[in-house]
């Protein structure tokens, strides 16, 4: 491995270590009066009861004051929900009695409430929270419902209609989806006028149908329109929260962009549209809901808070994403409506991409430098040959292993030449230290040598790094692409039970920094594997004491940096490596054997020569040729000319 390949892997692998640190968030500051080592030295202070039991006390409400402030205010972001006692425009929610509805089809659970005509649960049938057999929930079950809609009354009174009370036509509160599909629908009057939610719900897929209609809105909304929005994020259902939070906020897409609002690094967040919006929406790492008008929208609003960080139980990211709507046309009826299409599903590429809207763009890529190459990697080359083979193999371990199977073969001509040009680059060795020895305090007339020599034999000094840096564009998008690919997540492998999360084999009782406290079983054999294929690697390339060093350095940076993320991840580049070992040996008997042809052939010339009378000179014969006189002819060949004229 020469001096080249070296470095740039180096310089890979430096720029792989700071992207893993940048994805990482770091732990957000607590606000609060009293944070955890605070509480414990004031409750741990037993010496004297009397003195100890009012600060006890104390510190005890402010703790449960603290909670208490943290479960609540996710309650308070967004909008304003309560209604006045006394007003009249409106039926209040509180002091009625709540009707739910079940909504049942075959891919989720359902509920939906009088109170507000909202969603209250929405549970995926087919999916479960990591670590346990309860479904993945969308919905905020801590907040009054999750969808809600927001106006100004000409009074300037600010509404939201989740602390309304809704009537319903239907009293069977099961409702089975089937067939050609159910609707449920919810009115509540406000003033002179009216809001209704029509609801359509159809078997056999995520979607669900929305129309919004305002009779007289004139009566209670300002000529600006109202706002739908959803209130709430989607509830953690991965074990590493990090990740997951790292991955989760409210978006929008505008003019062709996506815009986005995260709150994993800080605490708040908040962005605003203006005009035409495409659709907006909040997602989990691996689940979304997403909002899609059929009507021109005037702009959207997101707006993120984070209570508590990845190191307390009670961490919440709580979104709003809302889209602000014109009053709708009436069309020479009583009112008018808006039409909307909820997804409520995962983030399944050949789900999603359907709408033609690029809701898949919310997945998150890496810096805007590398997104350019991996999004399209990703979403127009992995993605679909990934589903197309996972419809003909049972198991998504296996389609890893035929994806790094058939990427090896796609980067085989690549990987090819980069082997050639390294060896070549050996045969050069003698040469290149023979001339640092003739030229040792003279840079420049060793490059000039150097290039030289390069131009005489036909090589390219970076004809082994260029085929190795074209290739590290697909090694990332790989990287961003497996572990947020929701088709593995708790598919089983071996050992590993979930290819999504790491396969851990030991439980360590301890933490190493970047490390963790446990051992991944398909990283460890990664970086075994990586051991001896550079061993490989290194018998035909051009070595020294630093590119041997270099073997053991490099798969242990990337053993400790694999060993948190996902496991499909590690399985494929143990894959890669093998592949790639077993190339790297092919390719060196190939080039050992046309070197062996080649010595073979110019043995056999000589041979002919001989027998065949060639007056060739014979390298045997002469060691070494006579000068050269001023004519050009040596003595000898002077001499047998003389002889012949005689």
């Amino acid at each position: 491995m020469d001096r080249n390949v070296v470095t740039a892997t180096v310089l890979i692998a430096i720029i792989m270590v700071v992207w893993l640190m940048w994805l990482t968030p770091p732990p957000p500051p607590v606000d609060g009066p009293v944070d955890a080592p605070a509480q414990e030295n004031v409750t741990g202070q037993n010496s004297d009861p009397g003195q100890t039991a009012g600060q006890d006390s104390a510190a005890e409400r402010r703790t449960a004051d603290r909670e208490s402030e943290i479960r609540e205010a996710p309650q308070r972001v967004g909008s304003v929900i309560r209604v006045a006692d006394g007003d009249s425009l409106v039926t209040p929610a509180r002091g009625r009695a709540e009707q739910r509805f079940r909504v049942e089809n075959d891919l989720y659970t359902a509920v939906l409430s009088s109170h507000g005509g909202t969603f209250t649960s929405f549970e995926l049938g087919e999916f479960t929270i990591a670590g346990s057999e309860r479904p993945v929930q969308l919905v905020d079950t801590t907040k009054a419902g999750a969808l809600g809609l927001i106006f100004t009354s000409p009074a300037s009174r600010i509404y939201d209609t989740r602390a309304l009370h809704f009537d319903s036509s239907r009293r069977d509160t099961l409702i089975r989806v089937s067939g050609a599909g159910e609707t449920l629908t919810f009115t509540t009057r406000i003033a002179g006028g009216q809001v209704r939610y029509v609801y359509t719900f159809r078997p056999d897929t995520y979607e669900v149908g929305l129309r919004v209609e305002l009779d007289a809105p004139e009566t209670f909304v300002t000529p600006q329109g109202y706002e739908l929005a959803w209130n709430g994020g989607i509830p953690f259902t991965e074990k590493n929260i990090e990740s997951s939070s790292a991955q989760s906020g409210a978006y929008a897409r505008s003019g062709g962009e996506v815009e986005a609002v995260q709150v994993a690094s800080d605490p708040y967040g908040e962005k605003t549209l203006n005009g035409a919006v495409d659709w907006v929406a909040v997602k989990s790492k691996y689940f979304t809901v997403a909002i899609m008008p059929q009507a021109t929208t005037r702009g959207a609003d997101l707006i993120g808070e984070r209570f508590g960080d990845v190191s307390q139980t009670y961490l919440r990211h709580d979104y709003v994403a809302s889209l602000r709507m014109p009053l709708p046309d009436a069309g020479g009826v009583a009112g008018g409506g808006h039409d909307f299409t909820m997804y409520m599903g995962p983030m399944e590429v050949r789900r999603i991409s359907r709408y033609n809207v690029d809701l898949y763009d919310m997945v998150d890529y890496g810096w805007d430098f590398f997104e350019v190459i991996t999004r399209p990697l990703a979403k127009f080359v992995f993605t679909p040959v990934f589903d197309f083979m996972a419809r003909f193999v049972p198991n998504y371990g296996l389609v890893i292993i035929l994806l790094s199977l058939l990427i090896k073969l796609v980067l085989s001509p690549l990987t090819k030449s980069s082997f050639r040009s390294m060896a070549k680059m050996k045969e050069l060795q003698p040469r290149m230290e023979a001339i640092k020895e003739k030229y040792p305090d003279d840079p420049t007339k060793q490059q000039q040598a150097m290039m030289k020599m390069y131009k005489e034999t036909g090589v390219n000094p970076l004809g082994g790094c260029l085929p190795m840096l074209l290739q590290y564009p697909i090694i990332i998008a790989l990287w961003q692409f497996l572990p947020q690919a929701i088709e593995i997540r708790q598919q089983g492998f071996l050992w590993a039970a979930d290819l999504s999360a790491p396969d851990v084999i030991l439980q360590l009782p301890f933490t190493i920094p970047f490390f963790g406290d446990f051992v991944a079983g398909f990283t460890l054999l990664m970086g075994i594997s990586m051991v001896f294929q550079m061993k490989i690697q290194m018998a035909s390339t051009p070595s020294n004491a630093q590119a041997k060093i270099f073997t053991y350095v490099m798969p242990v940076m990337l053993f400790v940096i694999f060993n948190r993320l996902a496991s499909g991840l590690s399985l494929y580049y143990l894959c890669y490596n093998v592949l790639t070992a077993l190339q790297q040996r092919l390719i060196n008997r190939q080039i050992a054997a046309e070197s062996e042809a080649a010595k073979a052939a110019g043995d056999g010339v000589g041979a002919a020569g001989a027998s065949s009378g060639n007056k060739a000179p014979r390298k045997s014969r002469f060691k070494k040729a006579a000068p050269l006189s001023k004519t050009g002819k040596t003595k000898r060949s002077y001499l047998s000319s003389s002889k012949k004229r005689k």
